[in-house]
């Protein structure tokens, strides 16, 4: 297994179907450094291209899922793009930005679903991250914040484009513009996470038995497929794509 300075890759169980990866910078509450968006897309198509992954488990090391982008990193970030002539500073700007919401979106591209589980802090760039995925479970105790607005930046890696799909317009947009925390269960009632565990062991074990119970990889990915583009695409094409699907995955009768 390749070795990450931001991830680790866990196979908790021999010849499990099931792999984990954890944001592990738990010292930094796993808050995202320029080398976790260059490392997790990386990590993730390995995990897509490997046929003994069936489900991908996202999850935190230590006492947070996710603190957002390192502070550091948002500001050296700036500090380059910013230099020189304004042109050519905002041109930089924008292909960073580019080049982390294409991290973040590898989780939609993988074909194997993401399921997350959140505890302790899930705050701006976490928000993005658990956006991207398919499944999100929490812990009571889990809060999180689109907290971007607080920064006078914008949410801008997935969140504003993909939280109104979940929790719908009008709780994104109040949640966007105010930046404010809210709990699990708050969470689990906007419709941000389906199910939330009294702690983090109990959240784990739930995640295992659900990520388990997943069918094979085959009709896993199809389903993955169809659902991820029905999203992003109209009913028409959707449908279409049901059917090229159920043409090329599914044995005659």
């Amino acid at each position: 297994m390749e070795k990450y300075k931001t991830l680790q890759i866990v196979q908790k169980t021999p010849n499990s179907p099931v792999f984990y990866i954890y944001l592990n910078r738990p010292s930094f509450r796993n808050a995202l450094s320029r080398e976790f968006f260059t490392e997790f897309p990386t990590a993730l198509s390995a995990l897509d291209q490997n046929p003994d992954v069936n489900v991908i488990v996202l999850i935190g090391a230590g006492g947070h899922f996710c603190a957002g982008i390192d502070l550091k990193t948002l500001s050296s970030i700036f500090d380059e793009s910013l230099s020189g002539d304004r042109g050519r500073s905002n041109e930089k700007l924008r292909r960073e930005i580019k080049y982390m919401q294409a991290a973040i979106t590898a989780i939609e591209i993988c074909r194997k679903p993401v399921i997350a589980g959140i505890h302790g802090a899930c705050i701006g760039g976490g928000v993005d991250i658990v956006t991207a995925c398919d499944i999100r479970f929490c812990t009571r105790d889990a809060f999180f914040s689109v907290k971007e607005v607080d920064l006078a930046i914008t949410a801008d890696l997935g969140t504003l484009q993909r939280l109104p799909f979940i929790v719908g317009h009008g709780n994104a947009v109040e949640l966007a513009l105010t930046g404010r925390s809210f709990s699990g269960t708050e969470a689990k009632e906007m419709g941000l996470v389906s199910r939330v565990f009294g702690s983090k062991e109990e959240l784990e074990e739930g995640l295992r038995i659900v990520a388990e119970a997943f069918i094979p990889c085959l009709i896993v990915s199809t389903f993955h497929r169809v659902f991820t583009r029905s999203i992003m695409y109209p009913y028409k094409l959707v449908h279409r794509e049901i059917r090229d699907l159920a043409v090329h995955t599914l044995p005659p009768i």
